[in-house]
């Protein structure tokens, strides 16, 4: 669907096969996903040869990637399924203008937390859950990543924009490339320049800035909407639109970035080797949950149109189809990760066995649940497309807040460092059974609304 029209994209949404159609918008997203995710766990890879403080550093610089996600997130995601609502209904000005609010608005907030976050860099590293030991390599990692803030949650929005109009092809053009300079610069400026962690941080924000030129270009040659900045409409009107499809993942980005802070800091009276480990397993699930992601991300756009031009059927059949294809997936590579856990742990961080046993524990733990993310972020993905808000922001920060925290606050006292190593996979049990409710509900509500239709009520 590369270079289509605004009006030949309107038509293969809405009338090609919902299977196909999801499986060829998920293709780009997966590797895109997949590829993001392989360079932050080469970052920790090669943090890994420096010593398990650095590891554990990683861990502390996750909550300020989190903050710049939740912010890209928000804009992104609150433009992107709103624009492709719109384009659903053929609404283009109006498309152009939330394209253009969400990516200037990011832009600008990213310049303003980067500015305090320099400023306070010290307490804002302590706040996070930094030891004295792990401080100094938290300080050099994140002051870097800091400078690219601006243009690094910048990148997400455009990366949403063009995923929700059906030309992730180019997003992923542009977030692969990136990820390969990292993998490249990432040796050669920690090892071959004696930067240590500073260097993979300046190999992140490097390559992150050539994939946000790359999406630019993408947008352009896509025949995606335009962003330009006549169309900036930064009134309360266009932001509330925004909000209303983007709270959820600012909601679930923000709840992951506080959940990583209360998990370093019940980590601490462990060690750095709870921390490093606890961070090292953190990066090895988000990588097979982004095969999940992408899949979700190719039903997002195929949601918006059809739902927006009132083809609930097609909306449903797709619900289905992801969630029965993620759950046979997750169950695959949950045993697979089991299995191989040592292997695994091992390979982030050589010669620890104290990271070893913690992270292996956590690891396999966290496998025996991920089937049931499948229908969790699934859900999510649905109703924050159809604007259901209420619902998606409360699913965003169920798994990783309103059921993580207080675990990872309240078993270590009762059982120890087991309760920061199973907190993830009770939290994910809950939020199943909450989001089975929500969402069949949801499904009941659209098939009747569907019939009142047909019926002419």
């Amino acid at each position: 669907m590369s270079g289509m029209s605004l009006d030949a994209k309107y038509v293969q949404m809405t009338q090609s096969p919902v299977e196909n159609l999801i499986c060829r918008l998920a293709v780009p997203t997966i590797i895109s996903n997949l590829i993001t995710t392989f360079y932050n766990m080469a970052d920790t890879f090669f943090i890994g040869r420096i010593n398990t403080s650095a590891s554990g550093a990683v861990g502390i610089a996750f909550s300020v990637m989190a903050v710049i996600q939740a912010v890209g997130f928000f804009f992104g995601q609150g433009s992107g399924n709103n624009i492709s609502r719109e384009l659903g209904r053929q609404h283009t000005d109006r498309a152009e203008k939330l394209a253009a609010t969400g990516f200037f608005s990011a832009l600008l907030f990213g310049v303003l937390f980067a500015a305090a976050g320099l400023i306070f860099l010290r307490p804002l590293c302590l706040l996070l859950g930094s030891t004295e030991t792990i401080l100094p390599y938290a300080m050099d990692y994140i002051r870097f990543i800091l400078i690219g803030a601006p243009y690094m949650a910048a990148s997400l929005v455009l990366n949403n924009q063009l995923r929700f109009e059906g030309s992730a092809f180019y997003g992923m053009i542009g977030l692969t490339s990136g990820a390969f300079i990292n993998m490249i610069l990432d040796p050669i400026l920690i090892f071959g320049f004696n930067m240590g962690i500073a260097g993979a941080a300046l190999a992140t924000i490097i390559s992150q800035f050539v994939s946000f030129c790359l999406l630019l270009y993408g947008i352009r040659r896509s025949g995606s909407v335009p962003i330009r900045f006549r169309n900036f409409t930064p009134d309360f009107h266009y932001y509330r639109i925004i909000a209303n499809g983007g709270f959820p993942s600012l909601c679930r980005q923000s709840v992951s970035g506080i959940a990583m802070v209360c998990l370093n800091t019940a980590a601490k009276p462990y060690g750095d080797a709870a921390i490093a480990a606890m961070a090292i397993v953190s990066r090895i699930t988000n990588f097979t949950n982004s095969v999940l992601l992408g899949f979700g991300q190719g039903f997002q756009p195929v949601c918006g149109y059809n739902y927006g031009a009132g083809l609930y059927f097609r909306v449903r059949k797709g619900f289905w189809f992801c969630v029965k294809v993620g759950a046979i997936f997750l169950v695959i590579l949950g045993a697979l990760e089991f299995a191989a856990a040592p292997v695994l742990i091992e390979l982030f961080r050589k010669g620890d066995p104290q990271v070893l046993s913690i992270g292996v524990c956590a690891l396999r733990f966290q496998c025996i649940t991920y089937c049931l993310n499948s229908w969790i972020m699934i859900s999510n993905m649905m109703m924050q497309t159809t604007g259901k808000v209420i619902r998606a922001s409360f699913l965003g920060i169920a798994r990783q807040g309103i059921f993580l925290i207080p675990a990872v606050i309240l078993l270590p006292g009762i059982i120890g460092i087991l309760g920061i190593q199973i907190a993830q996979s009770l939290s994910d049990i809950v939020t199943f059974v909450c989001s089975l409710i929500l969402q069949l509900d949801l499904l009941r509500k659209m098939t009747a609304e569907e019939k009142s239709r047909a019926q002419g009520i």
